[in-house]
């Protein structure tokens, strides 16, 4: 074979994967607005108001006739999502890597989810067994459908490009919802002016990031490819072949490892997420208004973070560059515990301390699992991963819950968080992954 029908070859392979990257990413930017418009900032209170309305006169409500809290309903609700996920999610991994056939996979996961987020337009009166139902199937498949879509990375990136091509996938996403969240404060805002009600103003919002979600997610499925399957896998149910999952990663203990370190300090990252509105609201007497602005700051700084931070991996690898982040983490935690009350500049510091930091050490820990994952099975793998991500982030809402309980400080709780960020650096930095990556039978990358 000649010298330029290698370099032709080469240069279309190449082109070819830029194109497949380019679409993978357009589908963090399709799904990350029902993160941020619907879990983070309408569904939980609206949802909650729903609940309310069809409490009984001692402010419960009654699905399949057990008594629950209205107040209670839409947390309790994430957690069943929660639970179907986990038993979803290995199986369908397994499936994705047995059959090859991921794209049809992803695309019956994004439509569910896309389809029930639209569904929430119907969620008015006092109809909260519907709006927790379609909370569960959203949120379940939106876990199902992350999942297969990280296990996409190592195929259509080489060792080298994974840092950039995660963060910038990130970062794509962070985009998305800081975009559409803007748009959606202005419909709300201004629903007057719309000729809508506050309810139906907050239904839209709802209704149109399960539009978006659909409409973009087109992208992807018409660029990502499928790969040959390379290994068996078994067909056990959910929970068994997550067990079989799990046995098979003790064969490389060292991507375990990872993922333990992982565990600790994203189930941080995920506790502060979810508390530090309450955090703003409860303790330092912040108002809606600007509890919002400062999800917004958290968006729109955490895709200059994500960027930046995938150039430093590129410098100083990807190991030390999450370590860092740690540091910064718990450097800004350590600072939210003297934040003063009612003065939303120094809240807004704080946003931006975290937002700085969160998209970086989420896309960069994505990568660098990546390089972990023994080939033919990123799919069952990454489903682990996920569940990390989302299904096993439980004991940092509980030590928040406690460290209130027994001190009555939202200060004391926000600042216990320390604790998961210093054993995660702990547990990251004893982690060869030089090592590592070998032993998963992956190729070195320049800086990891």
């Amino acid at each position: 074979m000649g010298t330029d029908t290698v370099r032709v070859r080469t240069a279309d392979e190449t082109a070819g994967r830029r194109r497949e990257q380019r679409g993978w990413y357009v589908y963090d930017w399709a799904c990350s607005v029902y993160s941020t418009s619907v879990l983070t900032v309408f569904l939980g209170p609206y949802l909650t108001s729903v609940a309310e309305r069809a409490a009984d006169g001692d402010g419960y409500v009654h699905p399949l006739g057990v008594p629950v809290r209205a107040g209670s309903f839409f947390a309790y609700s994430v957690s069943l999502s929660v639970v179907l996920a986990v038993v979803l999610m290995p199986l369908v991994g397994s499936a994705a890597d047995r059959t090859g056939r991921k794209k049809p996979l992803l695309a019956a996961a994004a439509y569910t989810g896309a389809a029930a987020t639209t569904g929430m337009f119907f969620l008015d009166g006092d109809r909260y067994l519907l709006g927790g139902a379609l909370l569960v199937v959203a949120n379940a498949a939106q876990s199902v459908g992350m999942m297969l879509y990280n296990s996409y990375l190592p195929q259509i990136a080489p060792p080298e490009e994974r840092d950039a091509v995660s963060s910038r996938g990130w970062a794509l996403g962070y985009a998305a919802g800081a975009l559409v969240l803007v748009a959606d404060l202005v419909l709300y805002s201004a629903h007057d002016s719309f000729g809508l009600s506050e309810t139906a103003a907050v239904r839209v919002c709802l209704a149109t990031a399960g539009l978006w979600w659909g409409a973009f997610t087109l992208v992807p499925l018409r660029r990502l490819r499928d790969r040959h399957a390379r290994v068996e896998h078994s067909t056990a149910p959910g929970l068994r072949q997550l067990a079989a999952t799990v046995r098979d990663m003790r064969r490389y203990p060292l991507t375990l490892a990872f993922l333990l370190a992982y565990l600790v300090y994203n189930d941080g990252i995920q506790t502060v997420i979810s508390q530090a509105s309450v955090y703003g609201s409860e303790e330092l007497g912040l108002g809606q208004s600007t509890l919002i602005v400062a999800v917004l700051l958290v968006q729109v700084l955490a895709v200059a973070g994500a960027l930046a931070m995938g150039r430093l991996a590129r410098t100083y690898g990807a190991q030390r560059t999450i370590l860092g982040s740690l540091v910064a983490w718990t450097v800004t935690l350590a600072a939210g515990y003297f934040l003063p009350a009612g003065a939303p500049v120094f809240f807004f510091v704080l946003a931006a301390g975290i937002g700085l930091v969160l998209g970086g050490s989420q896309a960069l820990s994505r990568s660098l699992f990546s390089h972990l994952v023994p080939p033919g099975k990123e799919a069952e793998y990454f489903s682990a991963y996920e569940m990390s991500d989302r299904g096993m982030s439980w004991l940092g809402p509980l030590l928040f819950g406690v460290t209130y309980q027994l001190t009555g400080s939202y200060r004391s709780a926000i600042v216990s968080l320390v604790a998961f960020f210093v054993l995660g650096f702990a547990l990251l930095a004893r982690v060869p992954v030089r090592r590592a990556i070998g032993e998963a039978g992956n190729p070195l990358p320049e800086k990891i």
